[in-house]
């Protein structure tokens, strides 16, 4: 065998490892997250779930950090679909009509590959 015939084998299984090794969190992927936005254990219809890439921290108030959302439907209920493996911070931000006033919280969450996880996002005056 050619020694650069070696060499270019060489590189294009090192290309190809490193490419497949590396991911990003984020959308593209095959996992998922679900539950319910809940303050104590009543649930909150109609909030706002923001999620963070990368994230297990809180990332802080300004929802502009996030990089995406989706709102709840009437019975508190989110579901996020087609994420990577990986570390996601669900912030969540909505009214508690029995108390009058806003609540906001959230939570840190590890996705494996293709998994679906089910969990709720608790929330606080």
């Amino acid at each position: 065998m050619k020694p650069t015939l070696i060499i270019t084998k060489n590189l294009l299984f090192i290309s190809i490892l490193v490419f497949t090794s590396c991911y990003k969190e984020g959308v593209g992927g095959k996992s998922s997250v679900s539950g319910y936005v809940q303050h104590h254990s009543l649930k909150i219809s109609n909030a706002v779930v923001y999620i963070k890439y990368g994230a297990t921290e809180f990332p802080g108030f300004d929802v502009s950090a996030y990089d995406a959302s989706t709102t709840c439907d009437a019975n508190a209920y989110f579901e996020i679909k087609d994420l990577r493996k990986g570390d996601y911070y669900l912030y969540s931000k909505g009214y508690d009509n029995s108390i009058m006033s806003e609540v906001t919280g959230g939570i840190g969450i590890k996705l494996k590959y293709n998994k679906s996880i089910t969990t709720n996002v608790p929330v606080t005056e």
